[in-house]
């Protein structure tokens, strides 16, 4: 077995334990392992391990690994910042784009989406707690945002995502995931059908499943320390 293979087994079994001790079916909760500034033969790895599905930041690096890797079928998630030049690429090549802050953004993707296709899953990146250095919509704009996306023809909403800033110990963490999960539950009150909150890393995916979370997006754990970028 892989250091990656063996990495994988060690996540999963953390979240299983997060979700014994949180009360919850451990298939509530979907693990996305997130390959920014590794090359393909780690994703290549982690597929082999059973995994389906991998999340970046980087668009255009992101692109090229695709291309590399064409003949798997992987759902690619965009999980970085989406800048209205990449919008075409994220529209072409991703299944899914967690990071959408702007309508305009959203409406370029929908725009932009192949018609070959199916529509492009989005969630609501969400600045939870105002952390200066992150993107996201602030807490009291969601909904309206949540609106306007739900109406966009090649677009399909899923929910929202969350990169809080740092918190210090468990009780902390679970406190800034539990205010994203009173707005997932806000948005869904308002009629918006949302299944998808996407919150926790490898430094506090136990706290984000104790808040709720059904996806945790995790790199470090599972590929190591990210190489530099050049």
């Amino acid at each position: 077995m892989t250091t990656i293979a063996l990495n994988l087994q060690s996540v999963h079994e953390r979240i299983a334990r997060a979700c014994a001790a949180a009360g919850r079916d451990v298939n509530e909760v979907t693990l996305l392992p997130v390959s920014k500034t590794f090359g393909p033969d780690a994703v290549q790895a982690a597929y082999n391990a059973g995994e389906r599905a991998f999340g970046e930041n980087y668009i255009q690096e992101a692109v090229e690994k695709q291309a590399l890797l064409a003949a798997l079928p992987i759902a690619w998630h965009c999980i970085g910042p989406i800048q209205s030049n990449k919008t075409r690429l994220v529209a072409a090549h991703f299944a899914w784009a967690q990071s959408v802050d702007r309508l305009k953004i959203a409406q370029r993707l929908s725009e932009q989406r192949p018609g070959s296709l199916p529509p492009l899953q989005v969630c609501i990146q969400v600045n939870i707690d105002g952390g200066p250095s992150k993107s996201g919509v602030a807490p009291g704009e969601a909904l309206a945002l949540a609106r306007h996306v739900a109406e966009l023809p090649r677009l399909a909403l899923r929910g929202i995502m969350t990169i809080p800033e740092p918190a210090g110990d468990f009780d902390a963490q679970v406190a800034v995931h539990r205010r994203a999960r009173a707005l997932y539950d806000e948005l869904r009150a308002a009629g918006l059908p949302l299944d998808t909150l996407s919150m926790g890393m490898t430094a506090d995916l136990e706290a984000a499943i104790h808040a709720g979370s059904t996806m945790v997006r995790v790199g470090t754990a599972i590929f190591g320390t990210r190489p530099p970028r050049d």
